[in-house]
């Protein structure tokens, strides 16, 4: 086995014994796109939150969630490469791990980033041809996408108490953007709380609940509507919009489809 140096997206040098035979996966987009790479052997840890495939989630050691992982038993699976996400793990707790293993650290805004990450997991895995097949594959379906011929002001709502939205520099932004949407917390970094005031005066066309990570109901279309009674106020599949693995190559149907509803 040899022993390459790859650049991860934080620019980090991380030198992975190659090809990797033991992953764990802190993210669960990312454990779907090992999935769809044909690494069902080479897996050996996810996250409790890695539900798809659904029978890795049930055959897989689950290491703990993507803000509390368990280091102990990442290390006792003696990994050859984790994969890590700057966003949704803790940085501590990432750079803990990284004098045991290797840890390669994902970092996406955007659907460019996604189909970059994509394919540096296939280097890094060898598995190149798999990734460039999926890239192809999401690639045509965002060339394929029409844009909503009406282009609305959207708030894309991903938590409660407080609530908190999806900001102008996030992977969820450049989602609604290539819809033909318009984030009216553009202005914003990350995922901003917000209050009652704040939303009102942005003045949202359109409301999205995502189903993740809050898990929004109907009944949280009510509270929302009684602040902007003259928006349409809506839930959105959270994994369509914010998953930047191979669940993109769904994402594109799905959001044709959502456009249409709307």
């Amino acid at each position: 086995m040899d022993i390459r140096i790859f650049t991860d997206m934080t620019d980090r040098k991380v030198h992975i014994p190659w090809p990797p035979q033991r992953i764990v996966s802190l993210v669960p987009s990312q454990t779907e796109l090992l999935a769809d790479l044909g690494l069902e052997e080479q897996v050996v840890g996810i996250t409790k939150f890695c539900v798809h495939p659904e029978y890795w989630f049930r055959s897989k050691t689950r290491i703990g969630g993507t803000k509390n992982i368990h280091l102990d038993q990442i290390r006792a699976l003696r990994p050859d490469l984790v994969i890590a996400n700057k966003e949704e793990n803790q940085k501590e707790q990432v750079e803990s791990l990284m004098p045991h293993c290797p840890v390669w650290v994902s970092d996406i805004q955007t659907v460019t980033s996604a189909l970059h990450m994509i394919r540096q997991v296939g280097a890094i895995t060898n598995r190149e041809t798999e990734a460039a097949r999926i890239t192809q594959q999401i690639e045509g379906g965002f060339a394929a996408l029409q844009r909503d011929v009406v282009p609305k002001k959207v708030a894309y709502f991903i938590w409660r108490n407080p609530w908190m939205c999806a900001g102008g520099d996030t992977f969820i932004h450049d989602m609604l953007e290539r819809i033909g949407w318009q984030n009216v917390f553009t202005d914003l970094d990350r995922y901003p709380e917000i209050n009652n005031d704040e939303l009102m005066s942005r003045c949202p066309e359109l409301v999205l609940l995502s189903s993740e990570p809050y898990p929004f109901r109907e009944k949280h279309i009510h509270e929302l509507q009684a602040l902007l009674p003259d928006a349409t106020v809506a839930l959105a599949d959270g994994e369509m919009f914010s998953w930047y693995g191979s669940r993109m190559i769904q994402a594109t149907v799905y959001l044709q489809q959502f456009i249409k509803t709307l």
